[in-house]
């Protein structure tokens, strides 16, 4: 198949990289079918419209549909996880991940759907959450007492281990909160 890129084939199943425009291609002239595996208020969020929204964490127990399957996510480490996970099981039918995750479908100008009243993306959530105790700080720091401040070194410290360490307490709390519950 001409747009997919760097195949290999473990197999029978054919898994590789396909480029946003060949998905477009292939969705209006073939029957391939869109998993995203991003969580449901991603999803809410923007996705690509006719996708299926099949977290990770419950791909390898999802009844998929037949046929040849594109697996979306925000950056690709989740869909190459997941083509990972569905060779291990013992998927048949042609794998593909689409190359540069939904930020290349963007910058491509293909259409995104977005669900109404979908939650603000995590990241900003976690941004004004950040940005907000900082400033609480900061204020409680000079009109209350001055141990206030410490608020900020904690924050502060939290956004840098964050960055260092790829774990984000802040944003793994902001996603248990009500209004980032999301039923599809």
């Amino acid at each position: 198949m001409s747009s997919l890129h760097s195949p290999i084939r473990p197999s029978s199943v054919t898994t590789g990289r396909v480029s946003a425009h060949a998905l477009a291609d292939q969705l209006t002239s073939q029957a391939v079918t869109v998993i995203d595996v991003r969580e449901p208020m991603e999803y809410a969020g923007g996705h690509i419209a006719g996708s299926l929204n099949v977290p990770l964490s419950r791909l390898t127990q999802a009844d998929l549909p037949q046929g040849p399957l594109v697996l979306v996510c925000q950056s690709g480490n989740r869909s190459q996880q997941g083509l990972r996970e569905l060779l291990q099981r013992g998927h048949r039918h042609l794998l593909s991940d689409l190359e540069g995750g939904i930020p290349a479908w963007q910058q491509a100008g293909l259409p995104m759907r977005k669900l109404k009243n979908a939650p603000l993306p995590l990241m900003r959530q976690v941004q004004i959450a950040a940005g907000a105790l900082v400033l609480l700080g900061l204020i409680l720091s000079n009109t209350v007492a001055p141990a206030w401040i410490l608020l900020t070194w904690f924050v502060g410290g939290g956004l840098v281990f964050a960055g260092v360490s790829g774990f984000c307490g802040m944003a793994r709390l902001l996603a248990v909160m009500p209004w980032n519950r999301v039923s599809l």
